[in-house]
Order: structure tokens, then sequence, then C-alpha cells
């Protein structure tokens, strides 16, 4: 039986620790912070970067060096006969194109699965690829699994300030005044490779409904109905537990009897363009192996 390594990025909400619990390889993301190089989970916390945020620091997101990647695949691969390797979605960072074209001098060996996830979302196609490399898949086959169910996902995200789109230039200055003036709760949605504008609300509490309608509307028309429960949930945030943890029980109580799972922080890439105080609902279809 192939020994199979599975490496994902910091972008999957993953830590290093949590990293060693799974048996699995997370590279930090770079993070450039008023000049200066961090890495997510090694040199760069939460609380460190939420403080650099509200100081108004310039930061600026980059992906692992090839030099770094191709250290880890060639130390795996002593130890391990292939590498399954899980970055971010590529529409959002050139990582995964990047992994892929450094694939090449691998073979088969080394699989690049481009499965258009990020943070929470991305964590299940991690820990699904640990039950198919434990179901004696090869990384061939659990790239290939991946890749053929990697829409059967959603992401909903609201966000506290309109103050980072403005910054990411995802909004122009005029409607993000008037949004502001207005109190306007974006919710945007990621679905494959986009992180897009989903729809509008006044209140914290009206962007919540939202995003649980868009999800029941998800399970209904995408992923087998209400009545198969063959999705799990899961909520996210930044730097904004308390009420992320709230959400939880309202998310349970609309959806009775699915399975609510992480309450996690949202990766820093993502936090970095919407800011703190956001929260966010996931669905992904359950993978049975």
């Amino acid at each position: 039986m192939s020994r199979v390594a599975i490496v994902t990025d910091s972008n999957s909400g993953i830590t290093q620790d949590t990293a060693k619990e799974m048996g699995i390889f997370v590279l930090p993301m770079p993070f450039t912070i008023d000049g200066k190089e961090y890495f997510e989970g090694i040199s760069l916390t939460q609380k460190e970067f939420y403080e650099k945020l509200s100081q108004d620091a310039d930061i600026a997101t980059s992906q692992p060096s090839p030099e770094s990647v191709l250290k880890l695949w060639g130390d795996l691969l002593k130890e391990h006969d292939e590498v399954v390797h899980i970055p971010m979605s590529s529409g959002l960072s050139g990582s995964c194109q990047t992994a892929i074209a450094l694939s090449d001098e691998y073979g088969d060996q080394v699989q690049v699965v481009n499965n258009q996830r990020i943070s929470i979302t991305q964590r299940q196609s991690v820990v699904d690829a640990v039950r198919l490399a434990e179901a004696g898949k090869t990384a061939a086959e659990i790239r290939e699994i991946l890749e053929k169910v990697k829409l059967e996902s959603s992401i909903y995200i609201t966000v506290a300030t309109l103050k980072y789109l403005k910054k990411g230039g995802r909004l122009t200055p005029a409607v993000a005044a008037i949004g502001t003036l207005l109190r306007v709760k974006p919710v945007l949605q990621i679905q494959g490779e986009r992180l897009d504008t989903f729809s509008k609300a006044r209140t914290m509490q009206q962007a919540k409904k939202t995003m649980i309608d868009a999800i029941r509307s998800d399970i209904e028309t995408r992923f087998g109905g209400l009545e198969a429960k063959d999705v799990r949930l899961d909520i996210a945030h930044t730097n904004n537990e308390e009420e992320a943890l709230k959400f939880k029980e309202e998310v349970e109580a609309a959806f009775p009897g699915y399975f609510v799972g992480f309450v996690d922080p949202l990766s820093l890439s993502v936090s970095c363009h919407i800011g703190d105080g956001s929260l966010a609902i996931a669905a992904t279809r359950i993978l049975h192996i």
C-alpha cells in the first residue's frame, strides 16, 4: 500500500499543532506587515495579526516560496511514496498554479489538488484526503475524487465594516461611504474561485438570516434536499468567537438533525480583506468513502 503524505497550507485554518494530531503537514502562508515578513501560525498569531490590522499596518499577503514547497515535498518523499498537496483556491491565490508547475518534475509522485476551496471547506478537503488515504487510495485517486466534488460546498460571510473591502478595491470609496452611512452589512459568497457580493442587509441579524436562507437554498437545490441531511455545516469568524458560538446555536436551531461542526477563525488571507467582526457559515456535502 502506498504511503501518502497529505499537505495543505495555513489558509485551511489548520494550525501546526492540529496538523501533528492529524498526521498531516501545513505550509505557513507568508505576510508582509510594514515591510517585515511573518508566517501564519509560526511568527504571526491571530491575536498579533488583528492588533496590527487595528493599527492600520500595511499588510500584504503572499504565497509560500517555491523553495519551501520543494523542500517540504523532498523531505516527505524520503519517508512516503506519494504526496497530495491541497492549496487554497486557484482563483484566490497563485499558490495553486505555482504548486502545479513545481509538481511536474515529480511525475505522479506529487498530486496537486485544484478543488477551489479555502478556509473551512479547504479544511474539510484535507480531512477527506486523510480518510481516502487511510482507505488505501493512491495520491492520483485522491486528487481525482476531491476535484470531482470541488463545487459541492458554499461559504457565506457577512462583514462588520466596509473599511477593508474599500481598502482592497472591492468597493469604491463612494459606495463604501454610502454603505457605512446606511449601516449596510454586505453578505459575500465564496463558491468555486471567487469572493463575490451576494446580498445586502441593514443589521447583523438580517445578515445572519440571509446566510441561513442561502445555505438552505443550496441544500435544497445543489446538495440533495433537506431530507437527505447529507451536508455538514461549519461556522467561521474573524476575531469574533463569542458571536460565532451564538450563531452556531442559531444554525443548529434552523437545521435540526444536521451536524454543525467547527467554529473556526477564517484564514488570515481572507481576514485581511474583510477585517475583524465578521461571521461566516459553510456547507459541505459529506463525502462517502
